[in-house]
């Protein structure tokens, strides 16, 4: 099958591309390398350097006989949109909406987007279930629940079958480790080389739902080739059980201190039925027995 995955030189899309490759796909990798990092491109793949945001036209033509999109291209984290909120909205509502529709006129069978559970907010209840109310706290959460609108729209409008995978905190192999797009896990590994304190935001008591990177691929793939139309539907893709950032520092086994205050949910988790019962997806992510073996290769 010949598919296209945008974002594939970056953290998800490179392991998703490698993945896609080993399983005798066709792959196209679209990525602008803002944060996608050349190292990960899988020489297998076709590569088309775009900005999504600006070049449709070379957009347009390079879904000419694809038949899947993976569509992970996007400026990601919280606290630099707040901070900056502008290139956050053109790469990731007009971005998502020039793939969308680049998408539509190519004839491609269906775009699998990658969302976010940070649409949830400060959940009132948990674990969340994919029909319980939004409410992002940051432009980058409302940006990525856009995102999941535009696909359900361009599938009742257009007819462009789509579906929305909203991750929970991925962590894994190549983690970004630049910037201020690193995850929580990927800052203790960081800190941890540098022979740091682990810096813990707020009072380390909120909880994460941390989903293993493998298994966020599986359930791009499981969607991918799904048999039947997905018709915009949502599905929460975490692992199902939470630890807080206290208990993941522990697994570092550092010296901790404790920072700034930020705005961010309390806790995440989800429930991810209907993922298992309609794609057939089993996450078996183990975090504590991961990061064991991550610090064991890197010697911290």
């Amino acid at each position: 099958m010949k598919v296209l995955v945008t974002g594939g030189a970056g953290f998800i899309g490179s392991n998703l591309v490698d993945r896609l490759i080993d399983k005798g796909h066709d792959v196209t990798i679209i990525d602008n390398m803002s944060t996608g990092h050349e190292k990960n491109i899988n020489k297998k793949a076709k590569f088309v350097l775009c900005d999504m945001f600006s070049d449709i036209k070379l957009l347009e033509e390079s879904m000419k006989g694809i038949e899947v999109v993976f569509h992970l291209a996007a400026l990601a984290r919280v606290q630099p949109s707040i901070e900056n909120p502008l290139p956050f909205n053109d790469a990731n509502i007009t971005g998502t909406l020039n793939v969308l529709f680049a998408a539509h006129k190519a004839g491609v069978r269906r775009v699998v987007y990658s969302a976010s559970s940070s649409a949830y907010g400060d959940a009132e209840r948990m674990p969340q279930l994919e029909t319980d109310p939004t409410n992002p706290l940051s432009p980058y959460g409302l940006q990525k629940f856009v995102g999941e609108q535009y696909c359900k729209m361009f599938s009742e409008v257009y007819g462009l079958d789509t579906c929305s995978l909203r991750y929970f905190n991925v962590y894994g192999e190549r983690m970004n480790f630049e910037g201020a797009y690193k995850t929580v896990v990927a800052v203790f590994t960081e800190q941890s080389l540098n022979g740091e304190k682990l810096n813990i935001v707020n009072d380390g008591e909120q909880r994460r739902d941390f989903t293993y990177v493998g298994d966020v691929c599986q359930a791009n793939i499981l969607a991918g080739l799904h048999t039947d139309r997905l018709e915009g539907n949502v599905f929460n893709i975490g692992n199902g059980d939470n630890f807080s950032v206290n208990e993941l520092a522990k697994m570092f086994e550092r010296p901790v201190k404790y920072g700034e205050k930020r705005i961010e949910p309390f806790e995440t988790l989800a429930d991810n039925t209907k993922a298992r019962n309609v794609l057939g997806w089993n996450p078996t992510g183990d975090l504590p027995n991961w990061i064991k073996n991550y610090r064991n290769e890197l010697g911290i």
